[in-house]
């Protein structure tokens, strides 16, 4: 099966994009989050539990994107959602961060991209990444 126009930008821009589910995994399992020893243990299970969730959501993203059969729109649409979702929550969670004293720095651990919080300015970039994602998705012209 010939894949259409544009089905190939998306596969790469959602791979792209899918960063966001295996980041947070190399960043925070190290003394600034899972092994901080400033966190109650409890709380440190509740992150190692995000993380492993993160990681076998990237992984089923990548399915989604690359190896599903048949290799259809709709298997794009679906990594398109979980992938907005999952990003929704993070910029959900820097909103509401006065509501729970939460911080987007903590100037120990974390450093500045262009002037920006490193997490803001992956994030951002990749929140932008998956807004082209979908413009070429929408470009896409399949019946499934």
């Amino acid at each position: 099966m010939r894949l259409p126009m544009h089905y190939r930008t998306v596969q790469i821009l959602l791979t792209l994009s899918c960063l966001e589910f295996f980041g947070p995994i190399i960043k925070d399992t190290g003394v600034s989050h899972l092994m901080n020893p400033e966190w109650v243990g409890h709380a440190r299970i509740h992150l190692g539990w995000l993380l492993g969730f993160m990681f076998f959501s990237g992984l089923a993203n990548l399915y989604l994107i690359w190896f599903r059969k048949p290799q259809v729109k709709d298997n794009l649409k679906v990594s398109v959602l979980w992938q907005g979702m999952h990003l929704l929550g993070f910029w959900g969670a820097v909103v509401l961060a006065p509501l729970y004293s939460g911080q987007l720095v903590d100037h120990r651990y974390h450093t500045f991209i262009l002037g920006i919080e490193e997490n803001a300015f992956v994030f951002g970039v990749l929140s932008i990444i998956l807004l082209v994602a979908i413009y070429f998705l929408r470009k896409i012209k399949i019946q499934n």
